[in-house]
């Protein structure tokens, strides 16, 4: 595995993937499951310059939409709910009920699509930060309820946050 990181206001981004340009897993600091660096990873920061420049700009409020190779691993189940997740657009948000219905899911398997949001390898490219609980309260972030809040900020969906 292939690695690099890279600074944001969210803290010191984890970057890494199988091979140059192709993104497996992107976390934070003190991430609720997120990556570390383990024996065999190389580091290689000129394999990621691509993606480093995305996150600046998005960062910067300039970049709305991340166009970047992804390789994340997961069950058929989290790659279903995380394809519905790509769909939430830059700016609004969605419950965790909706985000059911957008991957073709029945309401009952509301508890397993959290679970599949929760265990989500991309944070900030792929936007679990827009997911919110049934009343439209923040709930749950894997990086904690002060980036979420920050992220939909930068977004413009929370103002004054």
């Amino acid at each position: 595995m292939l690695y690099t990181t890279h600074p944001s206001p969210l803290g010191e981004l984890l970057i890494a993937g199988p091979r140059p340009g192709v993104l497996a897993s992107v976390t934070v600091p003190g991430q609720k499951g997120g990556a570390a660096v383990g024996p065999g990873w190389r580091r290689e920061d000129a394999a990621f310059a691509g993606a480093r420049r995305q996150f600046d700009a998005y960062f910067a409020g300039e970049l709305k939409e991340f166009e970047l190779e992804l390789a994340p691993r997961g069950t058929e189940f989290r790659q279903r709910v995380w394809s519905a997740l790509d769909r939430v657009a830059y700016g609004s948000t969605i419950t965790y009920g909706r985000l059911a219905a957008l991957a073709g899911l029945p309401p009952r398997s509301v508890r397993a699509v959290g679970g599949a949001v929760g265990a989500n390898p991309l944070t900030v490219i792929r936007p679990c930060h827009r997911v919110l609980g049934a009343d439209g309260s923040l709930t749950g972030y894997a990086g904690g309820l002060d980036r979420k809040r920050h992220l939909l900020s930068l977004e413009g969906v929370l103002l004054g946050a």
